[in-house]
């Protein structure tokens, strides 16, 4: 059993992850698992991969079940928890980037039924076939493909598209950088969509947008003032480093040692779509 915790703790992560979004969740989610696993012989785990996966998906379904309650009373919108990436010494470490979705698509994917993600999940982020998903959550193979067809509706993508996203350069994140520091709004809005969105997720604890904020004049304001607030705030001990979440390229505000915000980007056709920013102090431990 040691040895199958040491082989698929990083899969394992990874799933659980995607399907609550919560680090915490994900971590209790594979002890849960691996402890009710020792219970069943070795020898009847003919397929310990499919085996685990399942108790996984299965466990995290009835998690969310509770958890889009406790979202009903969040204060203002709720984001997933991000995770730095690589880190050194924990499980989080071990997770397998071609298999994490961008923290665009998690956010997209609390559009999705707890059902629908899963499916979404398993095939899109970790490529199982649909009578490995069919198996895995006790349904018929077409009805996973309907609730896969239902899902990239609602997430905004055809029958026929794979996720995609666009690469976050260094170069565009530099640029983004020098407009706040230099509070430039016309270095700003040249970086930003017509249409872009910025989310913030403060949860009642720090002061934060209670809603999403969209069109670029409006978001380059909003990110100015709201970033100058926080420079002036904390003066000399605030710190901004470009820093690995998620896979991707993040941003991240410190004080000291104790971070502030994460920055999360999304481009599309070279300019900034969506900007998320996680500001609960409780969502930052592993920044």
């Amino acid at each position: 059993m040691e040895e199958l915790y040491d082989q698929y703790k990083a899969l394992l992560f990874t799933l659980a992850y995607q399907l609550t979004g919560s680090v915490a969740d994900a971590e209790d989610v594979v002890q849960d698992v691996f402890f009710k696993a020792y219970e069943v012989h070795v020898e009847r785990l003919e397929e310990p991969k499919a085996y685990l996966c399942k108790m996984v998906t299965n466990r995290c379904l009835n998690l969310q079940k509770s958890a889009r309650k406790r979202r009903e009373i969040y204060v203002g919108p709720w984001l997933p928890e991000p995770i730095r990436t690589p880190q050194e010494d924990t499980i989080e470490t071990t997770v397998v980037h071609r298999d994490l979705l961008s923290y665009a698509m998690l956010v997209l994917l609390e559009r999705l039924t707890p059902t629908e993600r899963a499916v979404f999940v398993l095939r899109e982020a970790l490529g199982f076939d649909y009578t490995e998903i069919a198996e895995l959550l006790d349904k018929r193979e077409a009805n996973c493909r309907k609730l896969m067809s239902r899902a990239k509706s609602k997430i905004g993508l055809s029958e026929e598209e794979t996720v995609e996203t666009e690469t976050v350069e260094l170069e565009w994140v530099s640029r983004f950088l020098t407009s706040l520091e230099q509070g430039n709004l016309d270095l700003m809005l040249s970086l930003l969509t017509e249409d872009v969105m910025l989310v913030s997720d403060g949860g009642g604890k720090v002061k934060a947008l209670k809603r999403s904020i969209q069109t670029r004049d409006h978001v380059a304001r909003v990110l100015l003032i709201g970033i100058g607030n926080i420079a002036a705030h904390y003066q000399e001990n605030l710190q901004i480093d470009v820093t690995p979440l998620n896979g991707e390229t993040g941003i991240v505000l410190r004080s000291g040692d104790e971070p502030i915000a994460a920055l999360f980007v999304q481009l599309r056709g070279g300019k900034f779509a969506r900007i998320y920013i996680v500001q609960n102090p409780d969502k930052l431990t592993r920044v």
